[in-house]
């Protein structure tokens, strides 16, 4: 089989590491990629969103399957672009249709999905910059901390949390009238606050059967102790030491299940992955959102541990016959943590020669922001590199990881020393 995966970050790498591995693989691509992908699969110069020089591509080079990374090109429409034109029909494609996808390209949308399935999930409403001052209205019948929720996909980046009524309403009004996040804030949901402890459960489904595959607990911002803003996730780790066999039959029963039926009673055609945000409030799951792809750090630590053949499990996706596969899982903990360009989530500065990689031992690398420049690796991004290690339990394999990223080093490197501090 030939394959194609599209993204460039630290969970594409992820996907190449265990792809490359399969029998089942014969060609491997990736588009665009990053220096951790060139060594285990082509590198193509060619963007995610871009579906013309894609179909070109796939054509060209005899592809059988496409695996879409991020939720770009799956709310711009790529599973249908494939679906409706002749030449591509065939192929498979890993990843939601458009309308699917909008469980993440719209806040709102998932919400009203959320209530419509009777899912348990926090009070909202939502505003835009016609009716504002409803909005601050809405805001005084809460109570602190206010959650403001950009409708559109702001890159993880588009949630406030915040303790001042006024601050709040001076937000609110930033995102609306001064598009602080562009056209991701036109509309913004407002939500309770839910006061808990949060993790992620991750599906794979075929739009008839599904797989639960590991859970996993990131962390997203920048400071220690949970301080600062939001990055795209600063480590994780799998599984959530408190997500035992009970809780995760409440999630399955009250949470997966009908997502599930849900999504196929409104005929909406999901083949790929449905990655849960959730919240655990006193003992009861609630969901805070819905992404419709992998997470990233939490691939660097769930498909580790994912023993059974990734191709094998893709064309059960395709073919709609995932009842029929055993999905077998690594008993084991695994812990990442994320090395990023100092400044990150603001400015930083990009090229900057990463040493120390080859000295990494008895942990897994996965490269996110970085690229070749010449005979070395330099920085590409915000975020760096992940290293990624097993243990008996979650402090183990983070002691290993921590052991093994102090080898790294490029100019204002830094990483988080305190995941899994809350556990």
């Amino acid at each position: 089989m030939n394959i194609l995966i599209l993204g460039s970050g630290g969970r594409e790498h992820t996907f190449t590491y265990k792809i490359a591995q399969s029998s089942l693989c014969k060609k491997l691509f990736v588009a665009p990629g990053n220096a951790g992908t060139s060594e285990m699969a082509t590198n193509v110069a060619i963007s995610v969103t871009d579906f013309t020089a894609i179909k070109d591509f796939v054509l060209k080079e005899s592809i059988d399957m496409v695996v879409v990374g991020p939720e770009d090109p799956l709310v711009q429409g790529i599973s249908d672009f494939f679906a409706k034109d002749a030449d591509l029909k065939n192929i498979a494609v890993i990843g939601p249709s458009k309308e699917g996808a909008r469980l993440e390209g719209s806040k709102e949308y998932a919400k009203e999905f959320l209530f419509r399935h009777r899912i348990p999930t926090a009070k909202y409403q939502s505003f835009t910059a016609d009716n504002v001052a409803e909005g601050k209205q809405f805001l005084e019948t809460l109570s602190a901390p206010y959650v403001l929720k950009a409708d559109g996909l702001a890159a993880g980046k588009g949630v406030l949390i915040l303790e001042d009524i006024e601050e709040a309403k001076r937000e609110l009004q930033n995102m609306l009238t001064h598009k602080k996040f562009g056209t991701a804030s036109e509309k913004v949901v407002i939500e309770e606050f839910l006061d808990g402890i949060e993790l992620s459960v991750f599906v794979l489904t075929d739009g008839k059967n599904y797989v639960t595959l590991p859970t996993a607990k990131d962390y997203k911002r920048i400071g220690e102790g949970d301080t600062g803003l939001n990055t795209g996730g600063m480590g994780a780790i799998s599984p959530v030491p408190f997500a035992d066999e009970s809780f995760m039959n409440t999630i399955e029963e009250q949470i997966i299940k009908p997502t599930v039926e849900g999504l196929a009673e409104e005929k909406i055609d999901y083949k790929g992955f449905i990655f849960i945000g959730l919240i655990k409030v006193g003992n009861e799951p609630k969901v805070i959102e819905y992404n419709v792809r992998m997470g990233d750090p939490e691939t660097e630590v769930v498909l580790p541990r994912v023993k059974t053949d990734l191709v094998s499990l893709f064309t059960h996706v395709s073919n709609q016959t995932l009842d029929k596969i055993d999905v077998e899982i690594d008993t084991r903990s695994a812990a990442t943590v994320m090395a990023v360009s100092g400044g990150y989530p603001e400015a930083y500065k990009k090229e900057k020669e990463i040493t120390g990689i080859e000295l990494v031992s008895d942990s897994l690398v996965f490269h996110a922001g970085t690229k070749l420049d010449g005979e070395n690796i330099v920085t590409n991004g915000g975020r760096v590199i992940a290293i990624t290690s097993f243990g008996n339990n979650f402090k183990e394999a983070l002691e290993k990881s921590y052991k093994n990223i102090e080898k790294l080093h490029f100019d204002n490197m830094y990483y988080r020393k305190d995941l899994g501090f809350d556990l």
